[in-house]
């Protein structure tokens, strides 16, 4: 056992998880707390422009990072954070909320202080985020240690987010506290229903004369590239992914089809995956924003299904079966599924610059994605730019992040602060809409602060485009005041950093693109037609009218 004090304890077990940065806004709940984070080397306090925006930095930065921090005061600090709260527990991103809270006498006593409702009643908030998280814990000095890390560990395990609530008085509160390191735990499996899984998949993929991998969100967040890719060449099977899963596997990688859809995939994809006597899906969710508004033509008898703490395999359940397991047992030797030629999956080509010709849809994202470079990140914000570039493919050890399942916009921009932050040796790629980045435009501020070198991108078409291929093409309530966005750069850019242009046409952007370097950020206003979207962004658009409305949108 060690002394020390709670807050102290707090911040050393955060970054024994791989913390070095902690999202935030200060307030007087939570201020000593603040002072503990500044006198802690290796841990750096990053304040934030507001709550929402801060719990969508720890969300960027967890998902590149492993874990992610967000700190805020009680009440309406915590409440403003929930929205990215709940997309983090919405997409299975680990977060760790830390809420200061009035000192115990005070919620004790039931005293009418502010950041409450003057009733009494402190649990309010927390009820709320009980339904957003994993686990929640109240601190005191006889709990703290043992809630510290049983919070840790659970975030950690299931990847979504916990609550920890550190009342005023007790971050400073000193305790008798373990030195042993922490144990983060994995998924583990049931050895007899990890066998009877296995002799059931391995009998499918034996019957199979076709076999596919599909792999989703879940499976990068356990980090399962590489099992993923060991798996894929013992079968000598091709790799599809969601669009949640893009950039988990190589798409130079020989295997590679592309990104599947349902009916908005390429017809190869499609036929690749569906027709398939065997699809084996690695933590893949089906959800109607990846798949067309539920366009998949999928089998079940044909499926082996892998998520983390549970498989199934034609049709039958197995819990207590981990997704790393039941990987490391289709990977078996003498599975191979035959003779596979993946001739067919699209290639990642260049796109010759017209000159004066305007920028459109159609070709925008593949000029844009041309650029990339391996191990770029790039961050694709719910809307046409999303859907546009997740059918570009991708060079290798590139990542993919966007938000396709809570799809709350405005989130990609702070996003992009967290995963700057959690890896500052790759260059950061932020695809962004005009009425996406006003939600949050306030986050660039504290990009620049922090000396980070993005390259921005954002398409400039007069509104709510994605919403427009839905319902109310030219109604008022998708149009958005137009902004002078590189005057509001110049205003969060004191120092004169930024690289600003303005593009309509596309040898315009190709020059623009050419200055997307890595010692300057590079911000582009990339103008196009309020209309022009891409072809899934439009089919996406009437599947979801109908499945909302009941009808096609007019």
């Amino acid at each position: 056992m060690t002394q020390c004090t709670i807050g102290d304890y707090l911040l050393a077990r955060l970054k024994e998880v791989g913390i070095r940065h902690v999202f935030g806004v200060p307030g007087d709940y939570q201020l000593e707390f603040l002072d503990r984070i500044e006198a802690t080397d290796g841990i750096e306090w990053v304040g934030n422009g507001n709550e929402l925006n801060a719990a969508y930095a720890a969300d960027g930065y967890a998902r590149l990072g492993g874990i992610g921090a967000v700190v805020t005061t009680f009440g309406v600090g915590e409440l403003s954070a929930l929205n990215g709260i709940g997309g983090a527990y919405a997409e299975s991103v680990p977060v760790v909320s830390i809420v200061g809270a009035p000192a115990t006498f005070v919620m004790r006593e039931r005293r009418a202080v502010h950041h409450t409702a003057g009733d009494g009643d402190f649990t309010r908030a927390a009820r709320c985020a009980a339904e957003f998280t994993v686990a929640q814990a109240q601190l005191d000095r006889d709990n703290a240690a043992m809630e510290i890390d049983r919070l840790l560990t659970l975030c950690w395990l299931h990847k979504r987010p916990v609550y920890l609530m550190l009342p005023s008085d007790v971050a400073g509160q000193r305790i008798e506290a373990p030195a042993a390191p922490l144990e983060l735990p994995e998924p583990t499996s049931d050895p007899e229903k990890l066998v009877r899984f296995g002799n059931a998949a391995l009998d499918r993929l034996g019957a199979a004369a076709s076999v596919t991998l599909l792999v989703g969100h879940e499976a990068d967040r356990y980090r399962l590239g590489p099992q993923v890719a060991e798996l894929a060449e013992a079968l000598g099977a091709p790799v599809a992914c969601l669009s949640s899963g893009k950039g988990l596997f190589p798409e130079t990688h020989d295997l590679f089809v592309g990104v599947y859809g349902g009916a908005l995939s390429d017809p190869y994809v499609r036929a690749a995956v569906e027709d398939a006597e065997c699809l084996i899906t690695v933590g893949a969710r089906f959800t109607d924003a990846v798949t067309g508004g539920f366009t998949q033509r999928l089998d079940p008898g044909r499926l082996v299904e892998l998520h983390p703490f549970a498989a199934t395999a034609s049709g039958h359940h197995y819990s207590h079966v981990a997704m790393r397991d039941a990987l490391r047992v289709l990977s078996r030797p003498g599975q191979r599924a035959g003779d596979v030629n993946p001739l067919h999956r699209r290639a990642r080509t260049g796109l010759e610059p017209a000159a004066g010709a305007p920028l459109v849809q159609e070709r925008l994202w593949r000029q844009i994605c041309g650029i990339l470079r391996p191990g770029d990140v790039v961050v694709a914000e719910q809307g046409t730019a999303y859907f546009g570039a997740a059918e570009q493919p991708l060079p290798r050890d590139c990542a993919f992040v966007g938000q396709p399942l809570w799809g709350s916009i405005g989130y990609t921009l702070p996003a992009l602060l967290g995963t700057m932050l959690a890896a500052p040796g790759r260059r950061h790629v932020l695809l962004i809409g005009d009425g996406s980045f006003q939600l949050t435009a306030q986050e660039l501020a504290t990009v620049l602060r922090q000396g980070l070198n993005p390259v921005i991108v954002l398409v400039n078409n007069d509104g709510y485009t994605v919403e427009r291929c839905i319902l109310g093409a030219d109604a008022a309530y998708n149009s958005i005041t137009p902004w002078r966005y590189d005057r509001l750069v110049q205003a969060f850019d004191p120092d004169g950093r930024a690289v600003t242009t303005s593009v309509r046409t596309e040898d315009e952007l190709a020059a623009a693109l050419s200055k997307a370097q890595d010692d300057v950020p590079v911000f582009i206003e990339a103008f196009l037609d309020r209309l022009d979207a891409p072809e899934s962004v439009v089919r996406i658009g009437k599947a979801f009218a109908d499945s909302d409305y009941h009808h096609a949108p007019v």
